[in-house]
């Protein structure tokens, strides 16, 4: 049986800032529709990585292709949703959703996805009167809007508290199944990465460089608590050890 092709083939050689390597011999691939999650220690080139990734830092040895061509800039195949939700101020929620259009806002395109990601009616509202778990739901939304191939997440429920980041988990299973839209996403909580994840990578620090990926074999929805999603939490928990990252 043949292998697909990746739809996104990372190879970095190495990636240096102020002369030291934090970045050795990465070579990772996503294939459509599939959700890979990265964990590792603060500082081992997570975040540095998504950015590599994205287009927005080409500063490296190696090379990125998203479906078989080099990537050689940020493109709208790829979205970025960064740990703060980043929303215009000034921008209305609707705003913030359709900036990318380049023109004309299709707005009932506005209106399905802010419905879809559970804020129905709330398009008029400016930022400053959203919660954060709705601001990341915009942020999420912006993401979408542009019908990107690749969605790219920086740690993007860290900053919000424990119920809402579970209602969020859920809520980046379903558009990103609807959306046929494959996901790479850094966190720190090992929970998430196995519920989340198809495949969860660890990273091991100084310079940052990569474990074989774990592959979680468990149909979705996941059972939190069940005994096979508490097998794979402990085989991350241990490969973080190895990676001295506990």
């Amino acid at each position: 049986m043949t292998t697909p092709s990746p739809l996104l083939d990372i190879h970095v050689r190495h990636k240096s800032f102020a002369g030291q390597e934090v970045l050795h011999d990465i070579r990772l691939q996503l294939h459509g529709g599939e959700c890979v999650t990265l964990v590792g220690a603060s500082g081992c080139g997570k975040s540095t990585l998504l950015r590599i990734a994205s287009g927005l830092d080409r500063d490296y040895a190696g090379k990125v292709r998203l479906d078989g061509q080099p990537l050689s800039g940020p493109t709208r195949d790829i979205r970025f949703v960064f740990q703060e939700p980043r929303l215009f101020p000034w921008l209305t929620v609707a705003g913030n959703v359709g900036f990318d259009a380049g023109g004309v806002v299709d707005a009932s395109r506005v209106a399905a996805l802010l419905d879809e990601v559970g804020l129905p009616g709330l398009g008029g509202r400016l930022p400053k009167e959203l919660s954060g778990g709705q601001a990341q739901r915009v942020a999420i939304a912006r993401g979408l809007f542009v019908q990107p191939r690749v969605l790219l997440l920086d740690e993007p429920f860290s900053a919000v508290d424990a119920f809402t980041r579970l209602k969020l988990q859920e809520l980046l299973l379903r558009v990103a199944r609807a959306h046929r839209v494959a996901v790479l996403m850094v966190t720190h909580d090992i929970d998430e990465a196995v519920y989340l994840g198809d495949r969860v990578v660890v990273f091991e620090a100084n310079p940052g460089r990569i474990f074989p990926p774990i592959a979680v074999p468990l149909a979705q929805p996941r059972d939190r608590d069940g005994a096979a999603v508490g097998e794979v939490i402990a085989s991350v928990r241990h490969a973080l050890e190895q990676a001295h990252a506990l």
